[in-house]
């Protein structure tokens, strides 16, 4: 009778279970028990109080903000995404290295220093402030530098995700399409698009959670306006150091079932379309 050999890449049993255990605690501590308090605290006073402090005037004037910075910022991002992963994957051209560096800025930069830098050029006392203000154009405090710090935080996510797919691509489709006499509009819409849509909708879903969730630039540029300039985040910590708790975690929730909707969209797109997705990872 012959011994089985395991193969060399086999794991014992107790390695696979204490990797797998150690998995499941850090996710259960550091993830789904705050999100878990998150809901707890929302709730605590009864589901009317929660309903109280969502359709509080400040708050719907906060979500209305959040929903209008990413409904311009996703946008903005998308295109910019689109033609740099075209660029960078399509073409050769001189700075191309550099222009893959500078997208990945925003990962590296600390929001709060990216909001100090809109300061310096938008401020009173800075380039362009005195001569907005002559024009009476408001950028800092008010929608646009909103919008502005909402951009540079999240532009790197849609490119980012596109141009590994596209490079991986490569040109031959696109270069076959020309060669029939394709426009460079018909090829993006009938070749390089559907190729890249799945990766495209990654991006976007990124981005927008990310816009909804951001603090620190537009913290920085907001000027913390209760009811004109605070977005979300702010308004949970506005609420939150005026002591109203039940307030704070109510949009903290609100904030985390959107979240939640996202990663709940990508979940069901991934396992509604797992034939296509694997059939464009694979191209």
């Amino acid at each position: 009778m012959t011994k089985r050999r395991s193969k060399p890449t086999d794991d014992p049993l107790w390695l696979k279970l204490l990797l797998g255990g150690v998995a499941i605690s850090f996710i259960a501590v550091l993830l789904l028990l705050p999100l878990a308090l998150v809901f707890t605290e929302a709730l605590a006073k009864g589901f009317m109080a929660f309903w109280t402090a969502i359709f509080e005037p400040d708050t719907l004037a906060a979500v209305r903000l959040s929903l209008i910075a990413a409904a311009i910022a996703v946008p903005l991002n998308t295109v910019f995404g689109i033609a740099a992963a075209w660029s960078i994957a399509k073409f050769d051209f001189p700075g191309k290295t550099f222009l893959v560096t500078l997208i990945d800025l925003p990962f590296s930069v600390s929001p709060v220093v990216a909001g100090l830098v809109y300061v310096l050029v938008f401020g009173m006392q800075g380039w362009l402030g005195p001569s907005l203000a002559d024009h009476d154009i408001h950028i800092l405090f008010a929608l646009p530098g909103i919008v502005l710090a909402t951009v540079f935080v999240t532009f790197p996510f849609v490119a980012r995700e596109l141009i590994p797919l596209m490079v991986d691509q490569g040109r031959d489709e696109e270069e076959a399409a020309a060669t029939l006499g394709a426009t460079g509009l018909q090829t993006f819409l009938r070749v390089t698009l559907p190729n890249i849509k799945w990766g495209l909708l990654y991006g976007v879903l990124l981005c927008n959670a990310r816009a909804l969730g951001e603090f620190g630039a537009v913290s920085v540029v907001s000027g913390h306006i209760r009811g004109v300039t605070n977005t979300m985040p702010l308004h949970v910590q506005l609420l939150y150091d005026n002591y109203d708790y039940t307030g704070a975690f109510a949009v903290a929730a609100l904030l985390a079932m959107l979240a939640l909707i996202t990663l709940a969209l990508k979940t069901l797109l991934e396992w509604r379309y797992a034939d296509e997705l694997a059939a464009s990872h694979r191209h």
